[in-house]
Formats: structure tokens, C-alpha cells, sequence
């Protein structure tokens, strides 16, 4: 599809925004996923190129977490990447095989769901912190079911993805994990891979728009390092505060548009 400079100028602009709020706080899709939709994509093709978009910048922070990723168990890292894996390629098959309108219907819920999860991001990372549950050995059973939460985690993720991060980290604290700093490590990665499976599904089933996707990466990659040097001098809970307002208003709005 043609785009107009308006196009390029918004779809630029909040991949800069999403890149430097997710170095900073996350929350980037709240920026580039709506602004797909108002260049006038269908909102399964603005979900598939938002992934690919954003991936980039995943791979760069799983990068700064690389020491914290090496210190994790390779057996129980290698289930969740497994885990990961399949589950983004499952979330994305059903992402593609979902009707238009059946999305349309269910993308309120979904940015209600993520708003919810990234507002409550703060209470659960400061239950996560207090928590001294030491690192014995996991248990067969703990490890089985650890997998299969990840595993539902990562088809939510390849399906939309909003959230997930906050859900992983539950996950990784049940594991028996307390250093926040390795657990966001492994979240970032696990996050790289579950977007990695259904990004190049969706290239695969040619479910991305190359131009705004090639448009909105360079966004983000200047947005993840040149934009996050100025956000950090912000008080993060203004951002934070920021970006929840934003998914209000677009809950609020996908409501309005879709049932009234």
C-alpha cells in the first residue's frame, strides 16, 4: 500500500516513542501497534509488522543482560527456550488464522489486558524483589509445569503480546529465581524468541508490510539508543505514568469503536 508522507511521519515518530519507552519502561507497542492501524493496515498485518518492528530492540537489550543470561542452568534455560519457541509459533498460526473481524472484537480486551499487566508491572517486580526463595534444584514437577506456563505465556505472546513480560517474570520468580537483574535477562530472551518465531512467521506467510515495517525498525533502533539518553533524565514513573494513560485512552477508544 502507498504511503503519504503523514504516514511516514507517524509511523517514524511512535517507532522512535516505542523504541526509547521500551529501553526505558516498555510499553513501546502502545505507540507503534495504534499507529499501524491509523496508516490504515488490518489490524492482524498491523499486529505482524508492530512484532517485527519491535524486534530489533529486544535482541539489543537481551545483548546488555548477557552475563546474567550465562549464569542461568543451560538444562531449564533450554526448556523455556523450547517452550518459548513453540509456543510463539502456535500463538502466531492462530494469529493468522483468526478472521479480521473476530481480532477486531477481541483488540479491546487485549489493550485492556495489556494496560492492566504494564500498570500493575511496579507491585508485582517489588513482590519479586522481596522475595529470598534461595536457588535450590527444581523439582521434576515444578520444572514440568514451569514449561507449560511458559508455554501458555508464549502463544499469548505470539498471538499479541502485550504483557508478557510481567507474566515471564512471575513465572521465573515460581523457579525459584531472586535476582531481578537475571530474571530480566532471561525474560528479555525468552521475549527475543517468542517474537523471533512469529515475526518470521509472519514474514513466512507474508503477513508483513515491508515498508512500514523497514520504516518503523530504523525508528526504534535510533529511538532504543539515541532516545532513551534523554528519557532516562525523566523520573521513570512519569513515563510509566505516561504510557498507562496512553493504553487507557486507546482501551477506551477500541471499546467505543467496537461495540458503540
Amino acid at each position: 500500500m502507498h504511503l503519504t508522507l503523514l504516514d511516514i511521519i507517524v509511523l517514524f515518530v511512535s517507532a522512535v516513542i516505542g523504541g526509547t519507552l521500551n529501553s526505558v519502561a516498555g510499553g513501546g507497542s502502545f505507540f507503534c501497534f495504534p499507529a499501524l492501524l491509523f496508516t490504515g493496515l488490518p489490524p492482524i498485518q498491523a499486529n505482524a509488522t508492530n512484532t517485527l518492528a519491535l524486534w530489533p530492540g529486544s535482541i539489543a537489550s537481551t545483548s546488555a543482560y548477557w552475563q546474567e543470561i550465562r549464569r542461568q542452568r543451560p538444562a531449564v534455560l533450554i526448556i523455556l527456550l523450547i517452550s518459548s519457541l513453540v509456543g510463539g509459533i502456535i500463538g502466531a498460526l492462530v494469529l493468522l488464522g483468526t478472521p479480521q473481524n473476530t481480532f477486531v472484537q477481541l483488540l479491546p480486551f487485549l489493550l485492556l489486558l495489556a494496560t492492566v499487566l504494564f500498570a500493575a508491572s511496579p507491585y508485582f517486580t517489588a513482590r519479586l524483589r522481596a522475595r529470598m526463595v534461595g536457588s535450590s534444584a527444581i523439582s521434576i514437577p515444578t520444572l514440568i509445569g514451569i514449561a507449560i506456563a511458559q508455554f501458555v505465556i508464549a502463544i499469548y505472546g505470539g498471538f499479541f503480546g502485550g504483557g508478557i513480560g510481567i507474566l515471564m517474570l512471575a513465572t521465573l520468580a515460581l523457579m525459584g529465581m531472586d535476582n531481578i537483574h537475571e530474571m530480566n535477562g532471561v525474560k528479555t530472551l525468552l521475549t527475543v524468541v517468542i517474537n523471533g518465531a512469529a515475526a518470521f512467521l509472519f514474514i513466512f506467510k507474508g503477513a508483513v508490510l515491508w515498508p512500514q515495517a523497514l520504516l518503523m525498525i530504523v525508528g526504534t533502533i535510533l529511538g532504543g539508543y539515541g532516545g532513551a539518553y534523554y528519557a532516562r533524565k525523566i523520573d521513570p514513573r512519569y513515563v510509566r505514568i505516561f504510557v498507562i494513560v496512553v493504553g487507557v485512552l486507546l482501551t477506551i477508544y477500541f471499546f467505543i469503536r467496537t461495540y458503540l
